[in-house]
């Protein structure tokens, strides 16, 4: 992430949250993502964890991908997310849907923030080991690690999941997907 340019403290901040947010017209801090629901031959799901910076103590497991950056598709962001946060590499064709897309509300960075998601379906046949070297500076601040889950120990997981109902969601397309784009209600 390049240095903050003079004149850009009007931005509240989102320099530090990178070139892709913007201020909603609330004053929440707003972007666009694309994420991945990454299965493998086994049928578990890839998620990484994630920590509080202020609450050290307060874990959670999301999907791999993030923000989508000028003059990219959806669909290129997850490829380069799912390459970036993990190692691992599938072409922008082998990825399915977008199969979900919901509107999260969260805190991140101190401050709450808005993300507009859209999540695609992958399969990688033996994946590789799983590496951290694209982390950014921002990402070595709260994510913890990756792993691959079986859905049924994913839904007794004591920690939070994201989104809501991960487990289900992904084993109702597990089989194929049927086409429909699955929406979301806005999630806090």
């Amino acid at each position: 992430m390049s240095p903050a340019a003079p004149g850009d403290a009007w931005r509240d901040g989102l320099v530090q949250l990178g070139p892709d947010w913007v201020l909603g017209a609330d004053g929440v801090p707003v972007r666009s993502a694309a994420r991945v629901l990454l299965l493998d031959e086994k049928d578990r799901l890839l998620l990484v964890r994630g920590h509080d910076v202020d609450q050290p103590d307060r874990h959670w497991w999301f999907t791999v991908g993030g923000g989508i950056d000028s003059g990219e598709s959806p669909r290129q962001a997850a490829v380069r997310e799912l390459a970036e946060e993990t190692g691992l590499q599938v072409e922008a064709e082998a990825l399915v849907g977008p199969v979900l897309r919901r509107t999260a509300l969260f805190d991140f960075a101190r401050r709450t923030v808005r993300q507009h998601e859209e999540f695609f379906l992958a399969r990688l046949e033996a994946p590789e080991a799983i590496v951290q070297h694209g982390w950014t500076e921002i990402e070595r601040q709260f994510m913890d690690e990756a792993r691959w889950w079986e859905l049924d120990e994913l839904l007794g997981e004591a920690e939070q999941v994201f989104p809501v109902g991960l487990a289900r969601i992904v084993s109702g397309l597990i089989g194929g997907w049927d086409g429909r784009l699955l929406e979301l209600p806005e999630q806090a």
